[in-house]
C-alpha cells in the first residue's frame, strides 16, 4: 500500500525544526517510502566529488541539499 502525504513537488513549505528552522522554500522532491522531503536551498551539506572527463574535470567541492523528516515542514497557504 502506498503512503498518501499531503506535501507535494512544487508545494512551498516553511521549515518548523532543525538548523534551517524558521526558512521558507520550494520542494524539489518527495520520498515517501522514506518519508522525507528535499527543499530548495535547505538543509545544504558540503559534498565531495571526484573528477571526471564530462562535468566536473576539475573535482571539488559541490553544495547539495539533503532530505529532511517530512514532520519538520508544514505547508504555507496562500502562496
Amino acid at each position: 500500500m502506498a503512503i498518501k502525504l499531503k506535501i507535494k513537488k512544487g508545494d512551498t513549505v516553511k521549515i518548523i525544526a532543525g538548523d534551517d528552522k524558521g526558512k521558507t522554500g520550494e520542494v524539489i522532491q518527495v520520498l515517501p517510502s522514506k518519508r522525507q522531503v528535499i527543499v530548495k536551498d535547505c538543509k545544504v551539506a558540503k559534498k565531495t566529488v571526484k573528477p571526471d572527463q564530462e562535468k566536473n574535470p576539475d573535482g571539488g567541492f559541490v553544495n547539495k541539499e539533503m532530505p529532511m523528516d517530512i514532520s519538520n515542514v508544514t505547508k504555507v497557504e496562500g502562496e
